[in-house]
């Protein structure tokens, strides 16, 4: 669909400098009506536009090969919730006051915006989204050219400083809205990822949490009917609806996973797919209704990576590591560790040339999906591993789980002292056993059979604790109980 559009949001006359506390280290997130609101996004989307549109002149000014075929427009889409809609027409129309022209893609995920960035050419993309977070909250996810992250060390603090002072050029004409809500190319780039004729009889119970995910998963399932593809999902929860009528989309938090859990059961389904709010996480669960820690389905989907391409570089992040790194050097791969956070790991991805990066959060990226984090793509490989191997997923990570025992990710918040005084404090009082540490994200202790990752949340009042073994399952419980009681004397509590 391609119409011409109009945006209903009216901003103020004139810009006072105000204070906008809701960007975080590589996105904007915030409370509605505290730190987030119409004239925020408006700021932002001015902002935003702004000084993309400064780089590109500059860009082609210096002829600079990388962004000659470049637009001057910015994409943007956002997710269902009810204010979603409002605060992205504030920032069409921040946009369209800074010169720029606006591709409104409507109703989308986030990785919906990462491909239309790179398949329209554009200076940027927009997602108006809180993924996961309460029903009172929103944000905005930003990329820049070629899909590329946008961090605070790399133009967001800019971004930030320019909407906080209200001193934007007066001087452009007002640029254009299109609404292009077709999903067919990005549907057709996704379908890229498998071979369908490989695909075997399965059952699968897809869950969209009401989310944004129903109407691009309606799309992938008639790709599949209509490729003959043997394949049958039930769907749950499947209509997109901002008031979340069965809870925030979160299957991280254990009570929603319930639903999905019993429907494998119920069905005997042989895998169940879950998704948060804005799709940019996959959740998978076996034919026994399990969830699988996401860390194991790193290691599966970099297994499958190099099984196709060997040799290549798998990116992943410090929290849980034995497993992926076993995995890699057993397949002859190379393994490059990074920061955990999108903007870090598509950074190390783009410069390694990796072929596949995960993160134990469930977020999956590809280099042919522009570097990319993406929902959608890993459920569709792993119906085709399923199908390659003829194995269950269970039968897949069974060997990990048992070799790589790990306690998944505990959430503690901080009552006494801040994170910085509670990891130097843990770190000290290990010193005596003499681990190898790592400072790249948080703490990482390694004590040769055991270790564990203690780290502040990028985006959350948190800390998060990682522990896991060499196929020493006693051993980390006591580690783990250890940990916690240690922190519980600290002042943290868990979340």
């Amino acid at each position: 669909m391609s119409t011409s559009a109009t945006t209903s949001y009216q901003p103020a006359m004139e810009f006072n400098a105000i204070t906008i506390n809701s960007f975080k280290a590589y996105d904007i997130r915030g409370e509605l009506g505290v730190n987030l609101d119409e004239d925020i996004a408006y700021r932002i989307g001015r902002a935003f536009a702004q000084i993309l549109y400064q780089r590109y002149q500059a860009a082609i000014e210096n002829k600079t090969n990388d962004m000659a075929d470049l637009k001057p427009a910015i994409v943007i889409g956002s997710d269902i919730r009810h204010s979603s809609e409002q605060l992205k027409q504030a920032a069409i129309k921040g946009i369209m006051d800074a010169g720029i022209d606006v591709i409104d893609l409507g109703m989308t995920g986030t990785e919906e915006v990462y491909f239309a960035t790179s398949y329209y050419q554009a200076l940027g993309g927009i997602e108006v989204t809180a993924s996961h977070n309460p029903i009172n909250y929103n944000g905005l996810k930003l990329v820049k050219e070629h899909s590329k992250p946008i961090s605070a060390d790399d133009g967001l603090a800019e971004i930030q400083a320019l909407a906080e002072s209200g001193q934007f050029t007066t001087d452009n004409q007002s640029g254009q809205l299109q609404l292009l809500t077709d999903k067919s190319a990005y549907i057709d780039h996704v379908m890229t990822f498998i071979d369908i004729d490989k695909l075997k009889p399965l059952k699968l119970i897809i869950n969209s949490g009401n989310g944004s995910a129903g109407p691009v998963v309606d799309l992938l399932i008639n790709r599949l009917t209509q490729a003959g593809a043997p394949i049958e999902i039930i769907t749950l929860h499947h209509t997109p609806d901002g008031s979340f009528p069965n809870g925030i989309p979160n299957p991280m938090i254990e009570a929603n996973r319930l639903a999905t859990q019993q429907a494998v059961l119920e069905n005997k389904a042989d895998l169940g797919i879950a998704f948060d709010g804005d799709f940019d996480r996959c959740f998978l669960f076996d034919e026994n209704g399990v969830f699988i820690d996401g860390s194991y389905i790193v290691g599966m989907l970099a297994q499958a990576f190099l099984n196709k391409y060997p040799s290549e570089s798998i990116v992943y992040d410090p929290r849980v590591i034995y497993n992926t790194e076993a995995v890699i050097e057993a397949h002859n791969g190379n393994a490059v560790i990074s920061k955990s956070g999108h903007s870090f790991i598509k950074q190390i991805m783009r410069e390694s040339g990796a072929v596949y990066g995960g993160e134990m959060s469930a977020h999956h990226y590809f280099r042919d999906f522009f570097y990319c984090d993406s929902g959608m793509i890993p459920w569709l490989l792993t119906i085709e591993l399923l199908s390659i191997t003829g194995k269950t997923l269970s039968e897949l990570v069974t060997g990990y789980i048992q070799s790589y025992p790990s306690s998944g990710e505990l959430n503690f918040r901080l009552t006494t002292h801040d994170a910085p005084t509670i990891i130097s404090a843990i770190e000290e009082k290990f010193s005596i056993d003499n681990p190898t540490k790592s400072l790249l994200d948080g703490l990482s202790l390694n004590f040769g059979e055991w270790r564990f990752n203690l780290r502040a949340s990028n985006t959350e009042p948190l800390i998060r604790l990682n522990i896991e073994s060499r196929g020493d399952h006693s051993l980390l419980a006591s580690k783990t109980q250890e940990i916690q009681q240690w922190l519980a004397v600290q002042g943290a509590v868990p979340a």
